[in-house]
């Protein structure tokens, strides 16, 4: 099941790229009023913004939907279930040796 919503959150943010990338920008209505060829789309002028803009939504919506959904099955596991990296056997530290003092040279009696 994780696996599928993880699939399927995949495609609907590519499917949220792919539709932001189609539409048109506030700044081309001005083209389009003076008979810039958006009038012979399949929608019309104004019906492929209505259409990209809800089918956006809509896969918005449910891509938050699919977010909640992944937090939720990711947290909701059992407290004993343990971690790749704790499963693995812990080395013994090794006994580090003392750092060698140098031994300074005995200064010569100054009594002889």
């Amino acid at each position: 099941m994780h696996t599928f919503l993880i699939i399927f959150q995949v495609m609907l943010a590519s499917g949220i790229i792919g539709l932001v990338l189609l539409q048109q920008g506030k700044g081309a209505d001005m083209g389009a009023a003076f008979g810039s060829g958006a009038s012979g789309s399949v929608f019309g002028a104004r019906g492929s913004a209505n259409f990209l803009s809800r089918t956006t939504a809509v896969l918005a919506t449910l891509f938050f939907a699919n977010s909640l959904m992944l937090a939720y099955m990711v947290n909701d596991r059992p407290e004993d279930e343990r971690s790749v990296v704790q499963e693995l056997p812990t080395a013994p530290e090794a006994a580090q040796p003392e750092p060698a003092v140098p031994q300074l040279p005995e200064a010569p009696d100054a009594a002889q």
